[in-house]
């Protein structure tokens, strides 16, 4: 697909990665949806810099949590932009609990985000995308499909000691990227993407002894960029023969024994 002038929407696209992700797609071409939860002014911001780039962005808000809030997020993008080419389910929740002390709620809520969310989100985009205008190939093909990607991580491949939730939620991610890449073609293509050692956890510093560390021990002996995830979007995007793959954009974590360092 050619992104000079299409539309991306990416979830939770204020912070870190969804940022970055946002930005790189923004650079290629593509006008942007800015999604964001309670991350008004960072998402704003992520805004301003698209428009620096010359596009179109929008900032707008939704609780996932909320299947209303989802189906008004997809008919004011519609709104806004009036078309759809590009989803990136990026926004998830990451929590953390002892096994016994995971409560329903617990369990439900970290469902709702990191699972139910995306299978809502690729719902409304696909009938957009179906819908929506003709997109040129890449390589001069006369209709491109729509792409969805999903963001995973390691967590749903191997086992996380105090992720049992989160873990489940991303495995469950991918069998759900495996599944609409043949429900939707070939009108949407759908990947996932299972980044590594591209950003630290939330309070850590990149600059931590611990992160360092983690960076030398799998097979690149380095830590990676947003970038790097970024333009693996960019490259799903431009690559139209690729649906329901999971690409490891980790620095070859995945082939630690247990998968993570």
């Amino acid at each position: 697909m050619k992104l000079t002038d299409t539309v991306a929407l990416v979830t939770g696209a204020g912070r870190r990665l969804g940022r970055a992700i946002a930005l790189e797609l923004a650079a290629a071409g593509s006008n942007l949806v800015v999604h964001y939860g309670r991350s008004r002014e960072a998402a704003e911001e992520t805004a301003e810099r698209i428009r620096a780039l010359g596009r179109e962005a929008a900032a707008l808000p939704a609780d996932l949590t909320r299947p209303e809030e989802i189906e008004a997020l997809f008919c004011v993008a519609r709104e806004r932009l009036g078309r759809l080419d590009v989803l990136v389910n990026s926004a998830a929740s990451f929590r953390r609990a002892p096994f016994e002390e995971i409560t329903v709620e617990d369990w439900d809520a970290v469902q709702a985000v990191n699972l139910r969310a995306p299978f809502l989100c690729t719902q409304h985009a696909a009938c957009l995308m179906r819908e929506g205008p003709a997109r040129p190939g890449s390589l001069g093909e006369p209709h491109a499909p729509g792409l969805v990607v999903n963001m995973a991580d390691m967590a749903g491949i191997t086992t996380w000691s105090g992720y049992v939730h989160h873990g489940v939620s991303k495995a469950a991610l991918l069998h759900l990227t495996n599944a609409t890449a043949r429900e939707l073609g070939p009108d949407v293509r759908v990947n996932a993407i299972v980044p590594g050692p591209i950003l630290p956890p939330p309070g850590e510093d990149e600059d931590s002894d611990a992160w360092r560390a983690r960076g030398e021990r799998v097979p690149l002996r380095r830590t990676g960029d947003p970038r790097h995830v970024a333009r693996t979007v960019v490259f799903l995007a431009d690559n139209d023969y690729v649906t329901g793959e999971r690409l490891f954009v980790d620095g070859g974590e995945h082939l630690l024994p247990g998968g993570r360092s």
